[in-house]
């Protein structure tokens, strides 16, 4: 019994320093998220052809894939969202701007409030097929001016 009760004390008396001790450091991605950002200018384009362009800025720190900003918008119906071009990001700690232009095919958007979502994504090689990893994110209303 006496075996028993030293190793139930040295299992609990383990536990307790675990317990006790700080918490590891911050993995490489969790600290990306932190420092990575995408952001929404408030006031996005119409031209007489329907194509609507979109614009903010991004800051990135790197990637093991190709990155891209992409975006997208909605107007009546907040469900309802049209994707609005992409653009290959630059990954390398710096301000970037980001454009990115696109015709919805479906629907014909007018000038006025909007609601547009940015990303900035990651292609990460995962085996054959490369894995989206998701960097930063940012939604805002806008209006969108005819151009």
């Amino acid at each position: 019994m006496r075996v028993r009760s030293a190793a139930l004390a040295t299992a609990a008396g383990a536990a307790l320093l675990l317990l006790a001790a700080p918490a590891a450091p911050a993995a490489p991605d969790d600290a990306r998220l932190v420092t990575e950002s995408v952001t929404v200018d408030p006031i996005g384009r119409i031209a007489a052809d329907g194509s609507v362009t979109l614009s903010g800025t991004y800051h990135c720190t790197g990637g093991t894939g190709p990155v891209f900003v992409s975006s997208n918008v909605s107007q009546s119906d907040p469900s309802v969202r049209y994707g609005i071009g992409g653009t290959r990001a630059v990954c390398d700690g710096l301000e970037h701007r980001w454009v990115n232009t696109g015709t919805p095919d479906t629907v014909v958007l007018e000038p006025g409030a909007a609601h547009v979502e940015a990303t900035l994504m990651e292609l990460r090689p995962m085996g054959i097929v490369p894995l989206p990893s998701f960097h930063a994110r940012q939604a805002r209303d806008v209006t969108l001016t005819a151009s």
